[in-house]
């Protein structure tokens, strides 16, 4: 059987732009899986600043307080401060900027916390489109 070389050039270039498509969703999922993996380990530095883990510091209902003299049953404490001094100035790296800020200890875990769930967000789809737009042309991963 001989391969006709008009037919093969016409399945490539019906195939090359959903490859190019697919390539680049994986890339920017490699960039995206990076700059969370960067974002965990800021997260986990800040925690061992704190001295706190995921589940060292209990919730605020595990810790009740009494009523007394008009003041909230329940006592906030943030799981990532825990007893640490959230008002602390904590050097922070602007995103898309090469400048430094002196934030507050609980705004930069907070902010680091929001891009982390985003970003997993973010890669949950592109993995799905990924894998969607694979599956139509038949291609199993």
């Amino acid at each position: 059987m001989e391969l006709d070389p008009k037919k093969i050039v016409e399945v490539l270039e019906k195939y090359e732009p959903e490859a190019d498509q697919v390539f680049l969703i994986r890339s920017q999922m490699v960039e995206n899986d990076r700059e969370r993996n960067a974002n965990r380990e800021a997260l986990t530095a800040l925690r061992k600043k704190a001295r706190t883990t995921k589940t060292s510091v209990p919730s605020p209902f595990d810790s009740m307080m009494k009523m007394t003299q008009g003041k909230p049953m329940v006592h906030e404490v943030c799981s990532t401060c825990g007893s640490h001094d959230s008002s602390e100035p904590t050097w922070m790296m602007l995103p898309g900027a090469d400048l430094f800020v002196a934030v507050p200890f609980h705004a930069v875990h907070t902010m680091l916390e929001k891009g982390l769930s985003s970003l997993q967000v973010l890669l949950l789809f592109k993995r799905i489109k990924c894998t969607t737009s694979l599956f139509r042309r038949g291609i199993y991963c």
